[in-house]
């Protein structure tokens, strides 16, 4: 009998174990997954574009394309890398964050300058040009490649954000952020380029006058919708990339405008009486963008007479 109770407190014991460690990779998730919140609102605000100027029953089948991919690239090819890094270069974490630093800049600096300086759109156009199977398969080739680039950069900043002693808490974690953030992701957009069809529907099927108005209602706001997105997701993109360059120069053993920023985010938030937690992370968030929109702006230029045309070399060489 006392042997009986013995091995049912190691079980009770394993069990208290497996839980608490359960709870360290929910807990390392959830950090790591805020951390990369700027990513992923960008992630989700740009992926709807690709499927504009297409047949609407080609809507989800080509946002579920674009997720299995997405699966495949986080958990079958970054998450293992992601892992080797940490263990054998665990050094060119910092570079490598920083690096995905000044391309979210860049994104997002593009996008302000874009809507200064206007430029022609092709991705509507196309649709006139080139029959829908072919259109299709450009539209996927070139959100896959624009998922990959993103999901690179969020699976970099959560592995920095995951702290645990072992590997395997580590993989787990690194891989319920992927799959949790690709679910949000692309259930997000999925809502999004149809919600403009179901309003539609209720509109033309709706029996009560309420449903139909309210039909109307979302169709009318999607414009908006999807505006209010872009925006957020923009901002977003400077604020963190921003922050993982202030950040990087610190880590790389120059503190100065990491303590500058911080120091002013104090002072901002001691004349205020109440919130002054929130004022200083409103601080410190706008003062990163600014410095993420700079670097952005100055990136246009180099990405565009170096980076694009030597890319444009490399993938016009026959395979």
């Amino acid at each position: 009998m006392s042997g009986l109770l013995a091995l049912l407190d190691d079980v009770a014991a394993i069990a208290k174990l497996a839980a608490a460690q359960l709870d360290d990779i929910a807990a390392q998730a959830a950090k790591a997954g805020t951390k990369a919140a700027g990513v992923v609102i960008d992630d989700a605000a740009v992926t709807p574009k690709y499927v504009t100027g297409l047949p609407a029953a080609r809507e989800l089948p080509i946002v579920w394309k674009i997720a299995r991919a997405s699966f495949f690239n986080k958990l079958v090819i970054l998450l293992p890398a992601a892992l080797l890094l940490n263990t054998f270069l665990p050094w060119m974490l910092t570079p490598l964050l920083m690096i995905g630093g000044a391309y979210l800049c860049f994104e997002g600096a593009e996008k302000i300058w874009h809507l200064i300086v206007p430029h022609v759109e092709h991705g509507p156009q196309e649709a006139e040009t080139l029959d829908a199977a072919h259109l299709e398969e450009q539209r996927v080739k070139g959100a896959v490649k624009t998922d990959f680039i993103l999901s690179a950069e969020i699976m970099t900043i959560s592995l920095a954000a995951i702290s645990a002693d072992q590997i395997w808490v580590e993989a787990l974690a690194l891989a319920a952020v992927a799959i949790g953030i690709t679910t949000l992701v692309y259930g997000a957009v999925a809502i999004l380029v149809k919600a403009d069809d179901a309003g539609l529907k209720m509109i033309q099927a709706g029996r009560l006058a309420v449903t139909r108005a309210l039909g109307r209602r979302i169709v009318a706001s999607m414009p908006s919708v999807m505006t209010l997105i872009s925006t957020v997701g923009t901002a977003a993109m400077l604020w963190v990339g921003g922050s993982i360059i202030v950040h990087g120069i610190k880590d790389l053993g120059w503190p100065v405008l990491y303590d500058a920023i911080h120091h002013l985010a104090e002072v901002a938030a001691s004349g205020i009486g109440t919130g002054q937690g929130f004022i200083g992370w409103a601080v410190t968030a706008l003062v990163d963008g600014i410095l993420g929109l700079l670097l952005g702006l100055l990136l246009i230029p180099v990405v565009a007479k170096v980076i694009a045309p030597v890319a444009a070399r490399l993938s016009a060489r026959p395979s």
